[in-house]
Parts: C-alpha cells; sequence; structure tokens
C-alpha cells in the first residue's frame, strides 16, 4: 500500500460524521477553539493550535474536508481537483512544521512549466531550464531572450522580500488591551515588525525598491511592456496576472497579482508549481493528517448555523450547528468567507454598521469558471506533431490556450463586463495524469480547465440552465479543437464550475477563488478591511483563518499558520 493511500485511508478511519453520539460528544465538551470550515487554511490553523496543547474541534460543511483544495471522482476512474489545481505557494514553514511529506504530500514538478501553443504553428515552450527559454523565447524575439533572465531575477529579488510580509501577521492595532505591559509589549511587537521590514528595503537598495513599487502599483500590462516586445511572451507572462480576477492586465495593481503566482515554490525552486499526487485533496489529507495526530477532532457534515455570543460580555462562545446543536468553546476561527462570517454567521445587531458597510463593500467579483474532463486520450497540438500515445514537453506544464496577445484577453474580459461569458475564452489547460499516474486509468487522463472570463450573473440566461451550462462548455471545448484538433471527440465526461457553483457548493461568496479580490486596497493592512487585518475581529474571540485575511489567497497556508499564532498569543495573555 503506498504512502498516499495510507494517508488517505487514515484520514477516512478518523474522520467523524455527524452521528448523535459524535454531536453528543461536540456538545459535552467545552473546547478551547473551534474552526469553522475544514478547508486547508483551517486546519492548518487547527493543527498548530493542537500542537500547542489546545483542545481543537474543525466543523466542515461538506462529507470530505478540504475545502477548494479537494479530490473528487465525478467521472468513474478520475480523480479530479475540482478546484484548485497547482501546487507552489504552500509554505516552506507549513510543510517542515507539520511534516506533510511524513504525512503523504508527494510533488511532481513540472518541466517545462509552461506551454502556449499559437494558431500560425509557432510555440513557446517555458520553465526553469533556462537554456530552453532562451532558444524558445529568440524564434519570436532575440532581444526578449535577453531579457527574460533578467526579469526573473529580480521578480525573484521581489519573492524574498515579500516572504517575511506573507510569513507574518500583520502589524495592526491590537484593540481593548488589558493593561499596560500588554500595550507596550504590542508595541515592540511592531516596531520589531517594521524594523524588519526597514533591513528588507535597505537589502534590496533604492533601485530596486522603486522597481518594486512599480510593479506592484502598475498594471501588469505596463510592466511587460517595458520589458519585452513579443506578444505570446507578453501574454503568456499577463495570464498570470488576471487568473481568478474579474480584469486585465491593464487593471491597476495587476502586477502585484503577477508576482503573487511566482512568489511559491516546490522543494526550495522558486518560481516552481506542481503537480500533488492524488489532486490538491492530498495537500488538505496531509495536513488534517498532522492535525488528527496532533489531537484535532474533524468533524464532517457539520454545517455551522450560527455563532453563540455571550449576550452579557459580547464575545463568542461558541457555535450552533444546522440541526440546532450548540457547541461551546473559548474561541472560534473561521475559514470562511468575510462576507459569509460576518454577514451570515454572526447573529444580528452584534456588529456595528460601519463595519458590516465595509464587509458588504468588499469586492468578491468572480469570472472563473472550472471545467474537470475525463478524456481517453492527450490532445495532439498542431504546432507540435506529437503522436505519441505517452505525450511530449508540451503536455507538462500549463498549456495556455486563445492568449497569444494581450488584445485576446482584453477582448475575452470586455464580453464579461457586459454580462456575456467570453466568445473566445482564455483557457488555462493542465494535464496532472502526464505525471501523476494514481488519478486515471492507464492510457487515459485528467485534464482541467480554468476558463475565464464568466461573469457570476449573465445578462441573458442563467447558469442554472443547463442549455446555457453546456453551451458555454462546448464553447471552450470548440476553441481548444482549434490548437488541438480531435480533442471534443475524446471527452468521455466533465465537471463544470461556474461562480455560482463555486459559492453554492464551496461557499466562495460571488464564486472569487481568493475569498475576495487582491487589489491593492485589500491586502496586507487591508484585508479584509481596515482596522482588522490582524486576523482578530470587532467580536472578541472570533477570528478569521482563511484567504479572506492577509496574505490573501491560494493554497499557502499562511492565513490559517499566522492566525494560530495570534490565538496562541491571545489565550497566553489572558
Amino acid at each position: 500500500m503506498s504512502r498516499l493511500t495510507l494517508a488517505l485511508s487514515s484520514s477516512r478511519r478518523r474522520f467523524s460524521a455527524t452521528t448523535s453520539s459524535e454531536k453528543d460528544r461536540l456538545a459535552r465538551n467545552k473546547w478551547d477553539a473551534l474552526v469553522i470550515g475544514g478547508g486547508h487554511n483551517g486546519l492548518t490553523a487547527a493543527a498548530y493550535l493542537a500542537r500547542s496543547g489546545l483542545s481543537v474541534a474543525v466543523l466542515e460543511r461538506r462529507h470530505l474536508v478540504g475545502g477548494a483544495a479537494v479530490t473528487e471522482e465525478i467521472v468513474p476512474g478520475f480523480k479530479f481537483s475540482r478546484c484548485s489545481y497547482l501546487q507552489s505557494l504552500l509554505r516552506p514553514s507549513v510543510i517542515r512544521d507539520l511534516e506533510l511529506e511524513r504525512h503523504g504530500l508527494k510533488l511532481y514538478r513540472r518541466e517545462p512549466s509552461s506551454f502556449t501553443p499559437c494558431l500560425d504553428g509557432k510555440s513557446l515552450l517555458l520553465g526553469p531550464d533556462k537554456d530552453l527559454n532562451q532558444s524558445e523565447i529568440a524564434k519570436f524575439s532575440k532581444k526578449d531572450a535577453i531579457a527574460y533572465p533578467r526579469y526573473e531575477m529580480q521578480l525573484e529579488k521581489f519573492c524574498k522580500f515579500m516572504d517575511f510580509i506573507i510569513d507574518s501577521p500583520p502589524p495592526e492595532v491590537v484593540h481593548d488591551l488589558p493593561s499596560l505591559t500588554d500595550k507596550m509589549k504590542d508595541k515592540v511587537r511592531k516596531s520589531v515588525f517594521w524594523s524588519h521590514c526597514l533591513q528588507h528595503v535597505y537589502a534590496l537598495g533604492h533601485k530596486d525598491m522603486v522597481d518594486f513599487m512599480d510593479l506592484v502599483l502598475s498594471p501588469a500590462s505596463k510592466v511587460l511592456n517595458n520589458w519585452f516586445e513579443g506578444e505570446v511572451l507578453k501574454a503568456t507572462l499577463a495570464t498570470d496576472s488576471v487568473i481568478g480576477t474579474m480584469g486585465t492586465a491593464h487593471t491597476p495593481g495587476s502586477g502585484y497579482v503577477l508576482l503573487h503566482h511566482v512568489m511559491g515554490e516546490t522543494n526550495g525552486e522558486r518560481g516552481i508549481w506542481s503537480y500533488v499526487e492524488g489532486g490538491m485533496g492530498s495537500v488538505s489529507s496531509a495536513i488534517s493528517n498532522a492535525a488528527l495526530e496532533a489531537g484535532v477532532h474533524i468533524m464532517t457534515n457539520a454545517e455551522v448555523k450560527q455563532l453563540l455570543v455571550d449576550e452579557n460580555t459580547k464575545e463568542a462562545k461558541g457555535v450552533v450547528l444546522a440541526d440546532g446543536t450548540e457547541v461551546h468553546s473559548s474561541v472560534v476561527l473561521s475559514n470562511a468567507t468575510a462576507h459569509r462570517t460576518f454577514v451570515e454567521l454572526v447573529p444580528h445587531n452584534t456588529l456595528s454598521d460601519d463595519f458590516l458597510l465595509s464587509i458588504r463593500n468588499l469586492d468578491y467579483s468572480s469570472a472563473t469558471t472550472k471545467i474537470n474532463m475525463a478524456v481517453d486520450r492527450l490532445p495532439n497540438f498542431k504546432c507540435c506533431r506529437n503522436n505519441s500515445a505517452e505525450g511530449g514537453p508540451e503536455h507538462v506544464g500549463t498549456i495556455h490556450i486563445g492568449s497569444e496577445s494581450m488584445e485576446e484577453i482584453d477582448v475575452a474580459y470586455e464580453d464579461a463586463v457586459s454580462g456575456i461569458p467570453s466568445r473566445r475564452p482564455i483557457i488555462e489547460m493542465t494535464i496532472p495524469s502526464i505525471l501523476d499516474k494514481t488519478i486515471s486509468p492507464p492510457g487515459q487522463h485528467v485534464v482541467n480547465l480554468f476558463v475565464q472570463y464568466t461573469p457570476y450573473k449573465l445578462s441573458e440566461g442563467s447558469w442554472r440552465d443547463p442549455v446555457v451550462r453546456e453551451s458555454f462548455a462546448r464553447r471552450c471545448f470548440s476553441l481548444i479543437d482549434e490548437y488541438a484538433p480531435g480533442f471534443s471527440a475524446s471527452i468521455i465526461g466533465y465537471d463544470m464550475l461556474t461562480p455560482l457553483d463555486l459559492e453554492k457548493e464551496f461557499g466562495l461568496t460571488g464564486g472569487n477563488i481568493f475569498h475576495g479580490a487582491m487589489g491593492l486596497d485589500s491586502l496586507f493592512l487591508m484585508r479584509p478591511t481596515k482596522g482588522w487585518s490582524g486576523y482578530r475581529t470587532p467580536l472578541k474571540g472570533l477570528y478569521l483563518c482563511g484567504s479572506g485575511a492577509h496574505p490573501g489567497g491560494g493554497v499557502m497556508g499562511a492565513p490559517g499558520r499566522n492566525a494560530a499564532s495570534v490565538v496562541i498569543a491571545d489565550l497566553n495573555r489572558s
């Protein structure tokens, strides 16, 4: 039996469904901490809390843990990473601290990492091999081939600067500190944070710091136009700046999202994205195994209906499940979106009108649809003429369909602004089964499509209409046929998640995969809203630990880890 199989079977044995006896156990105990939602951040927070000696229970609405990082067998024999589909952002500290490799995490490094086919017969391969990059880019522009290593080097510098910020709770104002000593300690902590920031700024130097500010404040199109001249290269890189957003490469601040998607690593190699053996659910499984080993109690099919608030102290004291069961705790951490947490779960008349207004005004716009497919053969791209059943380098990384120029991205976006699913969608295709042989039958494959742009609300029709859904899916398949003739005929079955589905099934408000936009007005000290970026909330005893908190979306575990550190500090102080 493989390490992965052992890990998954262990998790299944030790998870609990909402049986009457388990509900009784939940209700009998007063837990040190309850975590609402068993997504990867909630599980990460739970693991760290339990490792500090606290009693912790995780309450997950669905039948399995993982949130958006799940593996499900929708088509028999094919295991889909239904929402998230690649790994890179998971913090090295989380992998190390929780010993995730020992708990079943196995990564497949992708090389090459990117492939852009063109209708004129050309193509662009990119990856960690610098010689490959130079020869491929030179097919379009020798000037760009020279500039590209410098571009990568600059981004790597900036990522090192960002590491400290990502792994630290923001230096937020702490409300209602009980003593002068605590207030002084808080001031010292903030001073230490800013001192470290200044050290990193000094290490970067004036020129690099100006370039960093230019990157995070500018549209990605401006950044890329200043570096490169070739449209195919610019469009390939620009897709990173728009993934999961309702914007284009011309949107101010999209340069930061460009950086956000290259700041990860695989086994110490910066910017390398990987497939996870068994699908992205194996990330959640490894974290849950670490949590279970630390003593966390994980309950599935346990939907939280409302928070319990003490009428006298006005502090969170637990939750009420959908069936009315009350579960009590000293603190509650929410892995749900900020909107769901504060607008739907916190009782009315508990929070101030001003705070609720700031939450209701958060940007949850989404233009993302995920299509997971089972196919009976690999796509055969016209520009490659590779008929091998084993596949070639073009099948290993992310395949960029319909994005040969930044103008194509703009046109697709303009459709969505008008309430129309893009007539020529921007598609990122991945084929994890090319490296991971555990997720599909021999000779057959899993294909993931991350598609933009699909508005949450259509100007005509509805995503609930099967005809509308089928029509858009066929539009995507037909576009792929232009690059890989016969692709549509290879499809055995598929699973489609529109923004509406992502909201309904996975609790992602508005279908936004990041728990809210990643614009400059929604990052760091502004995430989720001004004055409350430090995981604490206006309701004492309630904390945010999901992607709606700093540092934001992606399967990174940083919000969960950082939130746990804040909770532990608060409980030690009380």
